[in-house]
């Protein structure tokens, strides 16, 4: 499988010169024959980055969103398919977001919402609503419960991936809900896994349940300041990824 990330709040060393950055993330997934579009930033830089980068956007055959905030979700305002695409989302994102952009959505986009996990495609989960298990996991956001904040779960022969939008749910919590889903041990971890300076004791749990669950490839972005990011890349010597990165799995 591959990821390219078509925004992140940063611009990667190699393709500096051709992709922007804004605050947010949008990744592009190609998993055999199966292209995935896991969210947009919030202008249409994750478009415009795409160009740049040579990728046909009216290829994606699903669209998914993380969660309701507007540096996920905004870029859909200036998307450019040229026919409907499935949009698998949670449904209390369309209450969530603006009424412009949620009735865009509903009017463009063949629109499937789910609260519980959704095999889309095969081996390709959307979670759904994730179960708060962790103790040092807050699992919301200013008060707010983000019941709607998911995340994908990729079946593989070696164990599954997961890719995170912003993981107000807890990414430990995501990576445990995907384990039981798939039945499987976790393989990757990518995307946003929302840590931060003002809460180091759970970023130093969240490196010890990662300590434990020895993922092949763990690859923290988008919401994880520098002191989180150093942390990770001290103990698991991470790679940062960024806007214009591709990767593969």
């Amino acid at each position: 499988m591959k990821f390219t990330l078509l925004n992140e709040n940063s611009a990667g060393r190699k393709n500096h010169k051709l992709c922007l950055a804004e605050w947010g993330l949008s990744v592009f997934i190609e998993i055999n024959n199966v292209k995935i579009l896991l969210d947009s930033g919030h202008t249409d830089v994750y478009k415009q980055n795409a160009n740049k980068l040579g990728i046909d956007l009216n290829q994606v055959d699903f669209v998914v969103l993380s969660h309701n905030h507007w540096d996920h979700t905004g870029g859909l305002r200036f998307h450019e398919f040229k026919e409907k695409k499935k949009i698998i989302i949670h449904p209390q994102i369309l209450d969530k977001l603006p009424q412009d952009e949620s009735e865009k959505i509903k009017k463009d986009f063949e629109v499937v919402t789910s609260t519980k996990p959704l095999e889309f495609s095969k081996n390709i989960f959307y979670l759904g609503e994730i179960p708060r298990k962790s103790n040092f996991e807050k699992g919301e956001w200013k008060s707010d419960p983000m019941i709607d904040d998911s995340a994908i779960a990729i079946k593989t022969s070696e164990g599954v991936v997961v890719i995170s939008g912003c993981s107000h749910s807890g990414i430990c919590n995501i990576c445990e809900y995907a384990k039981k889903i798939t039945g499987q041990k976790l393989l990757g971890v990518i995307g946003g896994f929302h840590l931060f300076e003002d809460d180091m004791e759970t970023v130093a749990k969240t490196i010890e349940y990662f300590k434990t669950e020895k993922p092949k490839h763990l690859f923290p972005m988008h919401c994880v300041d520098h002191a989180a990011m150093s942390m990770f890349y001290n103990t698991f010597q991470c790679k940062k990824y960024s806007s214009g990165d591709t990767f593969e799995i």
